[in-house]
C-alpha cells in the first residue's frame, strides 16, 4: 500500500511542481510527509496520498513544502558571484541607464534566502554604480514555507558561517539571540513572491539576470524545455541566465548559448 501510495503523492509532485521523485526514494518522501500526516490529523501517508488530489489547498500546499529541496548557502560555488559582481552586473547597469529603468535580477527557486541576499550584498557594495538607476532582486519559491524564512531575514549561526566571511556576518547581520538578523537595507533590496517555475512569469516582468540554479536538475527533459522558453521570454537579447555547476543545456535548449568567458552563465542570443 505503502508504494501506490508514494506513486499517487510522485504524480501529485509531478503535476503540482514539475518534480520528478523516484520509486527509490519511497522512505525519504514517508520521513518527509510524517509531519504533514501529523498536523492535518490523517492516520496515516495512505489515508494523506487518498485524499491528496482532492484536498484544500493547504494540505496540497503542505506537501509540496514538505518534499521540495531548500538546500541553500551566502555565495554557493562562488564564481558564478564573481560573475555577476565583475561581468553581469556592469553590463545591467549599462542597459539598464540606456533604457532608462532600474537594473533587475530575478532568483528563481530562492529557498530560504541566502543566493538572493548574497546578490544585495554584491548590489551594495557597488551601490555608487546603480543608484542613480535604482536596483531590485525578485526572488520567488513554490515553497511558501521557505519564503517566509527568507522574508524574516533570520538565520542560524549554522546557516551564516556557511559561505559568508567574519567582515561580511558582521557588516551585514546583528546578533539576536541565537539567531543573525540580516540588514533591513539587504532586505529592502529583495521582494519575495510565490512562483511556480511551471507557470509563465510574465506578471514578474523582465529582468537583465536571472539565477535559477540547481533547480533544472529535478525535471525531465520537456519540463526544462518548457521552463527555458519562461525563462527566455524574460530577458532582453543578450541577458544572462546563470545556472549550477552541473547543468547543462546541451540536448535541451537553443534558446541560451553559453558565455565563453563567464563560467554557468548562458546568453539569450543578440
Amino acid at each position: 500500500m505503502l508504494e501506490q501510495s508514494v506513486a499517487i503523492i510522485a504524480r501529485f509532485m509531478q503535476q503540482k511542481a514539475g518534480i520528478q521523485l523516484s520509486a527509490n526514494k519511497i522512505y525519504m518522501i514517508e520521513a518527509r510527509l510524517e509531519a504533514v500526516v501529523k498536523r492535518f490529523g490523517f492516520a496515516h501517508i495512505d489515508a494523506l496520498a487518498a485524499s491528496l488530489p482532492m484536498a484544500m489547498g493547504e494540505v496540497q500546499q503542505a506537501v509540496i513544502d514538505a518534499l521540495t529541496t531548500n538546500e541553500s548557502f551566502f555565495f554557493r560555488d562562488q564564481k558564478p558571484f564573481d560573475a555577476f559582481e565583475q561581468a553581469l552586473l556592469p553590463q545591467a547597469i549599462a542597459r539598464a541607464r540606456d533604457e532608462d529603468r532600474k537594473v533587475r535580477i530575478w532568483c528563481a527557486a530562492a529557498a530560504t534566502g541566502q543566493e538572493p541576499y548574497s546578490l544585495a550584498m554584491i548590489l551594495a557594495a557597488k551601490k555608487h554604480s546603480w543608484l542613480h538607476q535604482g536596483a531590485e532582486i525578485v526572488a520567488t519559491d513554490l515553497s511558501q514555507t521557505a519564503l517566509s524564512r527568507a522574508k524574516s531575514g533570520l538565520f542560524t549561526q549554522f546557516e551564516v558561517q556557511r559561505g559568508l566571511s567574519a567582515q561580511q556576518l558582521v557588516q551585514h547581520f546583528t546578533k539576536i539571540d541565537e539567531q543573525w538578523q540580516i540588514a533591513p537595507a539587504l532586505q529592502h533590496m529583495v521582494q519575495f513572491e510565490v512562483h511556480n517555475l511551471l507557470h509563465n512569469p510574465a506578471r514578474l516582468g523582465q529582468f537583465d539576470t536571472i539565477f535559477c540554479r540547481n533547480v533544472l536538475i529535478y525535471f525531465d527533459v520537456e519540463t526544462k524545455r518548457q521552463i527555458l522558453t519562461h525563462l527566455a521570454r524574460q530577458l532582453p537579447p543578450g541577458g544572462a541566465l546563470v545556472l549550477g555547476a552541473s547543468e547543462t543545456l546541451v540536448g535541451v535548449s537553443d534558446q541560451f548559448k553559453p558565455d565563453p568567458n563567464l563560467p554557468m552563465v548562458f546568453r539569450r542570443p543578440e
